[in-house]
């Protein structure tokens, strides 16, 4: 609550943090790794298969992190239909509006991954994509 004292609330918060330590700490930083790599994989495979679509950012040993245009679909619209459709991605330049402008990319959508997340969560973002390209047609 934030109508407890600031020292009730720092316990909570520490309390809070160290649980949190322990479950990530339980399940392994490297299975999580591994886990997280495996969904951008399946990902960025399943968005590239999708005529239109281009993936920003290919670099090899990258974080979970997929950023991806939709045709000439502004960005902020693929985040509107594809929040319609109850899967969360973030739009815009993503604090990287220099290299952006240098490249030509006004802004793009991005999906992140963690290892709460399932390849089927995947196939919903990807059935959304192919809706907005639908929509845009």
């Amino acid at each position: 609550k934030t109508d407890q004292p600031a020292d009730i609330k720092a316990d909570l918060d520490t309390i809070a943090l160290a649980t949190a330590l322990d479950y990530v700490s339980g399940v392994g930083l490297e299975r999580i790794a591994a886990y997280e790599g495996e969904l951008l994989r399946y990902a960025t495979e399943s968005l590239r298969a999708i005529p239109g679509i281009r993936i920003i950012g290919t670099a090899n040993d990258k974080a979970s992190v997929l950023s991806f245009n939709v045709g000439n679909v502004h960005p902020h619209d693929v985040g509107s239909l594809l929040n319609d459709d109850g899967v969360a991605v973030r739009t815009g330049h993503h604090c990287a509006q220099p290299v952006m402008d240098r490249f030509g990319v006004p802004a793009t959508a991005r999906a992140s991954f963690a290892f709460y997340n399932t390849l089927a969560e995947v196939d919903q973002l990807v059935a959304s994509v192919r809706r907005v390209q639908k929509l845009f047609a």
